[in-house]
């Protein structure tokens, strides 16, 4: 049965959801000639004309990305108000431009949970003995994604990192509301501290990281684990993370619609993520930039892009770590948009800040 948003009817009906597959899968043909588009090649399509706000341009790639999937309606993250097809269409949109990275070797995995098994993914690098760990969150909003929207990204900072990844499959809204994704992400890290060795990794650095929603659980994780007084992660990572579940900002006016993550998107995720649930947007363990506190966390490696409506809200959690003590390297990569992350295959800037991400990643801990 479709599902809509609370209190909203759907204005999809079933002929349009299905075609949403379909779409993503012709979208997908078009992505999967960018990596070998000269850039010349890139403008003369785009007719020259180039896309300017805020004071950065947008990447070519991107740019051309966003045009071919305006080309085929896709127009947002969120194409459908039905959650499982939303949950199907990124599932295509991702495996359609698919590198399927080389790794030593990956094993799917159950681990004990606050209420039920976790399904996680183990990533081991070549040469991975005694290498760090990564736990790793996947995006989506709290509502879609999973192993296997994130796949390729795992095994690209497995491979070029030369780091164990473990990848958490936590529980979705709106079947589990907040916080239940999040206390399965500590339990996870919980129970990768623990195990780290098992796994070929170094269990004195383990660290936790995130994109969007994951980048939120990331920073959730980080907190609890200090006001808990466990061991606290080797480092966070957090790829254009979700902090404030209850604030506007400029960058949600600015970046509103047109750039793949949508206002609406935001809202669409917040709502199933929250309403009827027994936290609001106002609770740190959802919105970590509200905490009282936050002093005494790990170092932090903090990514934004400059056409993302949670631009500002990162910029907000780098400032406010800073000012508590935190050591916070901070990056904005300005022509970028939100998921850039999961973009990488598709060669341009995104390609090049996941490099470089990857690569101060394995800088931060080789001096943990």
């Amino acid at each position: 049965m479709a599902q809509s948003l609370p209190g909203q009817a759907s204005s999809v009906g079933p002929a349009q959801a299905a075609k949403g597959p379909v779409v993503n899968a012709l979208a997908g043909v078009t992505l999967r000639a960018l990596p070998r588009t000269p850039n010349p090649v890139k403008r003369l399509l785009l007719g020259g004309h180039s896309i300017s706000i805020d004071g950065n341009t947008l990447d070519t790639t991107l740019q051309l990305l966003l045009a071919a999937q305006t080309a085929v309606g896709l127009n947002a993250l969120i194409a459908s108000p039905d959650v499982g097809a939303s949950r199907t269409q990124l599932r295509i949109l991702t495996a359609s431009f698919k590198k399927n990275i080389p790794v030593a070797a990956v094993t799917n995995l159950s681990i004990p949970g606050p209420e039920s098994s976790i399904r996680a993914r183990h990533y081991r690098p070549i040469d991975g003995q005694g290498q760090p760990l990564l736990v790793f969150y996947h995006g989506g909003g709290q509502v879609i994604g999973d192993l296997e929207t994130h796949d390729d990204l795992c095994r690209q900072i497995c491979r070029e990192g030369g780091l164990h990844v473990l990848s958490v499959d936590y529980r979705l809204a709106p079947e589990h509301k907040a916080p239940a994704g999040a206390d399965d992400a500590y339990a996870a890290f919980r129970w990768a501290i623990e195990h780290a060795g098992e796994l070929g990794a170094d269990p004195g650095r383990v660290a936790v990281g995130g994109d969007s929603a994951g980048g939120n659980l990331a920073a959730v994780v980080s907190q609890r684990a200090r006001n808990e007084g466990a061991r606290l992660p080797a480092l966070q990572l957090l790829f254009y993370p979700v902090t404030n579940y209850s604030g506007e900002t400029r960058s949600q006016t600015l970046f509103a619609k047109g750039f793949f993550l949508t206002k609406q998107d935001l809202d669409w995720c917040r709502d199933w993520f929250l309403t009827g649930g027994p936290v609001d947007g106002l609770d740190p363990r959802v919105s970590p930039l509200l905490a009282d506190d936050l002093s005494g966390l790990p170092p932090t490696l903090l990514l934004t892009a400059g056409f993302d409506p949670l631009r500002d809200e990162g910029r907000q959690y780098a400032d406010a770590l800073r000012k508590a003590g935190v050591t916070v390297d901070y990056r904005e990569f300005g022509s970028l948009v939100h998921a850039f992350a999961n973009f990488f295959p598709l060669g341009g800037g995104s390609a090049s800040a996941v490099a470089e991400t990857i690569s101060a990643v394995r800088a931060h801990l080789a001096r943990a």
